[in-house]
């Protein structure tokens, strides 16, 4: 793991070569970052424990990812990880349901959770003389959660609510949320994470008893460590609180589904109401997270939509005017992808002018030299936001968590650096033609609905 003066200098050279001018952008050397330093071990009940010690710092960051996310939702059931996600804060046999707020907060830490498509994920930092209580109630709520009526009817009002202000409340939040579902073809990604209010509607007490007993137990979490820590302290403080939790007998339901590969365009009309001006989505198929592509459908993605001065916000948004808004993004789960680009017009355009516009320019970059001024700017910004979340015990936790999630390799999380540096235009030029252009796409047209 790289040390704080080790980090720092390798972001002072990265943002010295954003300031290189054009003449002189020449691709550089390589930064070479030293790999995270990281221990692993698995305890008898199947718990894979990761510690990234780093003594420069005052404070501890301890994570728990489960392999349960959005695509683990039970048939009608959508948005129940993510229900899940706030019921594990409701409290345990020996812990009130305010306690990690107590434990956290009240001593100048912090601590939140998140659910994506493969996972749900928690996190606390504290000073790290309190690290020993964070591992008692992370292992507390994994093993003793109390799930009653009272609890399960607050928290499903609570990601109720989540999803009127998410997707119902603003103008495109439904043109967002339809996304996935028209992206994938036979995937359980199709389902957005956050649910719907029906689905959370119809599930009971049962249900969420059964999903905590089937997917909340050691075999299926990875507990991280980051930060200030004695290894040697550390290791009986986790077998203390962890090891007593049983492996249950049953295996882990895991989703087989394989997704089917497009052989036909398509076009979807989308409805909203009070939609002030109309937007488009088109939607490609992409790879899996660990694909060896990612790294330069990264790149590219940043070329056309990273920043104030990425293409389509300069061609659509500045200086034709066609649109307000204009973006492009990758989303790489573990079992499959998806590429996307959006606009929302400007006065008096159309879904289709906006569609023409978005290709011509994704094609513009496909096909027209990339200059190496361009390229190495973003490069480097890709690769210095990398670095920059990898500032603190919290962010190397997570860089190494995804690794795990998506590319099931903890190490994985070093290789991407060096990937990323990789990437030449010709890879950016490669990855969307190979994807993008002429390939099978779902169109969404998304206008006000009329009365």
């Amino acid at each position: 793991m790289p040390g704080r003066r080790d980090c720092l200098a390798a972001l002072g050279a990265l943002g010295a070569l954003a300031a290189l001018p054009a003449w002189a952008a020449a691709p550089p050397p390589p930064i070479r970052v030293p790999p995270l330093q990281m221990r692993e071990r698995r305890l008898a009940n199947g718990l894979q424990v990761l510690t990234l010690p780093d003594r420069s710092t005052a404070t501890v960051s301890v994570q728990v990812w489960y392999r349960v996310g959005g695509k683990d939702d039970p048939p009608g059931r959508s948005g129940f990880a993510h229900l899940f996600e706030h019921m594990m804060f409701k409290g345990s046999r020996h812990m009130g349901a305010a306690t990690f707020d107590r434990l956290t907060e009240d001593v100048g830490g912090s601590n939140n959770a998140f659910t994506a498509e493969d996972v749900t994920a928690y996190f606390s930092t504290v000073p790290s003389n309190h690290l020993e209580r964070i591992l008692w109630a992370e292992a507390e709520r994994m093993g003793s959660l109390v799930i009653d009526q009272a609890n399960f009817d607050s928290e499903r009002a609570v990601v109720q609510e989540e999803y009127r202000q998410r997707v119902l409340a603003g103008p495109y939040g439904r043109l967002f949320n339809a996304l996935p579902q028209h992206g994938y073809i036979a995937h359980p990604y199709k389902r957005p994470v956050i649910g719907s209010i029906e689905d959370l509607n119809a599930a009971t007490l049962e249900d969420v008893r059964a999903f905590h007993a089937t997917f909340y137990r050691p075999d299926n979490a990875t507990l991280i460590v980051s930060g200030d820590f004695d290894q040697g302290q550390l290791d009986p403080w986790v077998d203390r609180y962890f090891t007593r939790i049983a492996r249950p007998g049953t295996p882990i339901p895991r989703v087989t589904v394989q997704e089917p590969r497009r052989t036909e365009s398509s076009r979807v009309q989308v409805f909203g109401p009070n939609v002030p001006l109309p937007a488009v989505a088109l939607i490609w198929q992409g790879p899996r997270a660990d694909h060896r592509d990612t790294a330069a459908l990264h790149v590219a993605s940043s070329l056309l939509s990273g920043g104030e001065s990425s293409r389509l916000n300069e061609s659509l948004v500045y200086r034709e005017q066609s649109a307000q808004a204009a973006g492009f993004n990758t989303d790489f789960n573990a079992d499959a992808g998806l590429l996307m680009a959006y606009a929302i017009a400007a006065g008096g355009r159309e879904p289709a002018q906006l569609e023409q516009a978005l290709l011509r320019e994704i094609e513009r970059l496909a096909n027209k030299p990339i200059p190496d001024a361009e390229l190495e700017k973003v490069r480097t910004q890709v690769v210095t936001g990398e670095l920059a979340g990898r500032q603190t015990p919290h962010g190397r936790a997570q860089s190494v968590g995804w690794s795990v999630i998506l590319r099931n390799d903890p190490r994985a999380a070093d290789r991407e650096l060096a990937e990323l540096q990789a990437v030449r235009a010709a890879d950016v030029q490669r990855v969307l033609k190979s994807y993008v252009l002429g390939r099978p796409r779902v169109t969404l047209d998304y206008t006000e609905k009329k009365a």
